[in-house]
């Protein structure tokens, strides 16, 4: 979701300048700023407007000064005499970087803990500093020993005042990969195969990770969120964004490979002569968009495919199936029940819950309840389709791993949710009503954003020890080797933009990131998986430190990366992080060739998108490219100097490979030399965003088949390992004993 952008220049601190007024000091006490630097050094404030609504977002009411002065009373009153706040973090497995959360509690008070697994452990805090330490008192010890987790925190005093707040134990870093590796991007849905009903499934997904890694020798595949989507109005479309899901915590059944459900094998009579039926018309749609030029329907392909799922629901499940299935139901609980009785709601009432009846917009409402009873058909229904996408999403990544990956899949977390959509109403008391996240304005769009997706309320997540953040995170990273965190600043700070208004007119709400953070790592910490923060755009001071600090890798998208500080010119290899997902591009950006080739400002142009004349632009653009190219000509990367487009496409990934970047990703269109980007932001209808099939040079759409047999694929690939070959003999040559003869 962040905008397309340089990894430059960092912007100056913001936030409210304490003393200035009440206003900016009850912002300021609730995480809301009232002043946004989209360059260093130059503070720009926000409205008034803007900050009295993120705190009426947040329950404070300051829509007078009168107003203003209760709230600020209450909050300073509940600051200074609160024991603990909400939810507290302890950094484990490395340096202390901040004393334990019970340090600052007054001396003598009786401290206990009860850890997840229901153990209790307590103890005394000091008399004072210089109090020694006992085997009564045995804080230090205790406190290195606490077991990673969600733990609960409890405090009396001397005098009997008592707190609670959830402790959340989480290892300080998260430890690098094993190894450098290179791995593809795609987003599953371009990705067709003969066997595909219209668009890429979890079935293409096994395939691609089983040939990428035995054929190419990758070790991850990075796919778009699979997140579970708004289904279509009946008069309407579903969104195609992958970006702006109904939820984020269960994965969306249209990625079904159908005829890998183990029940489509028992379909039998009429049931099967209709399934055969809805697999021909799967063949047409497949047709149509391979052979016709069609774009990707996601409704038609979900049509047929519910359709065929309504007939596989009907086979009994084996004994063992059922037990499976049980299982499921019981892992996942109550979310899993709001999940699928949202959408047992929007088939009877549409897939936006603000227009359903009043009482059904609550979640725990009887009259919610009781529907969830009558519709208890529909509810089995769409858990069961949670179930059996889990159950394709855990075999892709077997099959990744029995390739040899040593990363696997890697899943990505789009930054928020459809405000019509199912997290947003069974989690509807942590998200901040009449609020949208976005970005403010800045050098790369002046009007700034509005995403559409109703931001989290910090106090909400603190008071439930971010309980629903852990569940998502936890679910995504059930069949997954890494995942990639979009727009992660948002794990410090959002752009709230009340509803109604425009983007300019927002402010920043700050998030508790080191509570996130800890979140973030004990989950991915649990699962042996990475962490890929998307990092590009404005970003504040710091947070790309801390991020690194923790074992978050970066993103470093090789066209941004620029001596800012300096001479501005290309960074050599040598001068990028080590800790970070190299690329050429993302989704959101131009495809090497349509860059190389300039292409990509024509495509504006032709759309009306471009704020300055198409000649300035594309002389920039070429400009740019042809200081780049002259690096990699003169790094030895490129030879003849460059004029062949496959050569130079080429070269750019070797100097991927020469950089330390601990992973390497291949945006796969790029290895066909596929014109078009996936997504165009700023466009809606002037673009088919999130629609298009890989296609190569010439815009003909390439199946999975075709491309895993393309010598232009296999050219590219050897790159990689024609490098990687050359790294493992120069590690057996610098390892091998004095004397040894060289294999």
């Amino acid at each position: 979701m962040a905008p397309p952008g340089a990894r430059g220049p960092t912007p100056g601190p913001t936030g409210p300048t304490p003393g200035l007024t009440g206003l900016s000091r009850l912002a300021a006490l609730h995480g809301v700023a009232t002043s946004y630097s989209p360059s260093p050094d130059r503070p720009v404030p926000a409205t008034d407007a803007a900050v009295i609504a993120a705190l009426a977002a947040l329950d404070v009411d300051a829509s007078t000064p009168e107003a203003v002065r209760r709230a600020l009373a209450a909050r300073e009153t509940e600051l200074s005499t609160r024991l603990l706040p909400p939810t507290v973090v302890q950094w484990q497995k490395g340096p202390r970087a901040a004393p334990p959360p019970w340090s600052a509690l007054p001396a003598g008070t009786r401290v206990c803990v009860e850890t997840e697994r229901g153990e209790r452990v307590e103890w005394d805090t000091p008399p004072d500093e210089d109090a020694p330490r006992s085997r009564a008192n045995p804080e230090p010890g205790v406190a290195r020993d606490l077991p990673l987790g969600v733990h609960r925190l409890g405090a009396e005093t001397p005098d009997g005042r008592t707190a609670t707040a959830h402790l959340i134990v989480a290892p300080h870093r998260l430890p690098p990969p094993r190894e450098k590796s290179y791995g593809i991007l795609v987003q599953l849905y371009s990705l067709l195969s003969l066997r595909s009903w219209g668009m890429g499934d979890l079935g293409d997904l096994a395939e691609l990770a089983a040939w990428s890694g035995r054929a190419i020798g990758a070790g991850f595949v990075q796919i778009n969120p699979l997140h579970a989507a708004v289904p279509k109005p009946p008069d309407g479309h579903c969104d195609p964004s992958p970006y702006r899901p109904s939820s984020r915590r269960f994965p969306d059944p249209v990625h079904l490979r159908v005829e890998d459900v183990p029940e489509y094998a028992h379909l039998d009579g009429e049931a099967r002569d209709v399934a055969a039926h809805l697999t021909r018309r799967a063949a047409a749609l497949r047709e149509s968009v391979l052979q016709q030029g069609q774009l990707i329907d996601r409704d038609a392909v979900w049509a047929l495919k519910l359709a065929a799922l309504e007939l596989i629901h009907e086979v009994p499940l084996g004994p063992g199936r059922r037990a499976a299935y049980n299982d499921f139901l019981a892992e996942h609980g109550e979310a899993l029940e709001d999940h699928a009785t949202w959408y047992a709601l929007a088939e009877r009432y549409g897939p936006d819950w603000h227009t359903w009846p009043a009482p059904l917009r609550d979640p725990a409402s009887p009259q919610s309840a009781r529907a969830r009873r009558e519709l208890m058909d529909r509810v089995d229904f769409h858990c069961r389709l949670a179930w059996l996408t889990d159950a394709q999403l855990a075999a892709a990544q077997r099959s990744a791993r029995d390739a040899g990956m040593d990363i696997g899949l890697v899943h990505d977390l789009a930054v928020g949710v459809h405000p019509a959509g199912a997290d947003a109403w069974a989690q509807q008391r942590h998200f901040a009503a009449g609020m949208s996240a976005g970005a403010p304005p800045d050098a790369f769009n002046a009007r700034g954003q509005d995403w559409g997706l109703p931001p989290w309320r910090p106090d909400r997540l603190a008071e439930s020890g971010y309980a629903p953040y852990r569940g998502l995170l936890r679910a995504l990273l059930r069949h997954a080797g890494a995942i990639r965190i979009d727009h992660v600043m948002g794990l410090f700070r959002l752009w709230w933009v009340p509803e109604g208004r425009a983007p300019t007119e927002g402010t920043y709400v700050r998030y508790d990131a080191e509570a996130m953070l800890a979140v973030l790592a004990l989950e991915a910490d649990r699962a042996g998986a990475l962490v890929i923060g998307e990092d590009l755009g404005t970003v504040e001071p710091g947070v790309r430190e801390t991020l690194q600090r923790h074992g978050v890798l970066g993103t470093s998208v090789l066209w941004f990366e620029r001596d800012w500080a300096g001479t501005g010119r290309p960074l050599p290899p040598e001068s990028w992080r080590a800790d970070c997902l190299a690329t050429a591009t993302t989704h959101d950006l131009p495809s090497t060739a349509s860059r190389i080739t300039g292409e990509h400002v024509q495509l504006r142009d032709r759309l009306g998108l471009l704020t300055r004349p198409a000649a300035v632009e594309q002389a920039e653009a070429a400009a740019d490219v042809a200081e780049w190219l002259a690096l990699l000509s003169r790094l030895g990367m490129l030879p003849g100097g460059g004029g062949h487009e496959q050569e130079e496409i080429r070269a750019v990934h070797r100097f991927l490979l020469a950089t330390p970047a601990r992973m390497v990703g291949v945006w796969l269109p790029d290895t066909v030399g596929d014109r078009r980007p996936q997504n165009l932001p700023g466009t809606w209808d002037q673009y088919p965003n999130w629609r298009l099939p890989i296609a190569d040079a010439d815009g003909r759409p390439v199946t999975l088949e075709e491309l895993a047999a393309a010598p232009r694929v296999h050219a590219f690939m050897d790159v990689f390992m024609d490098a990687f070959r050359s790294r493992e003999a120069r590690e057996r040559t610098r390892t091998a004993p004095p004397g040894a003869r060289p294999v």
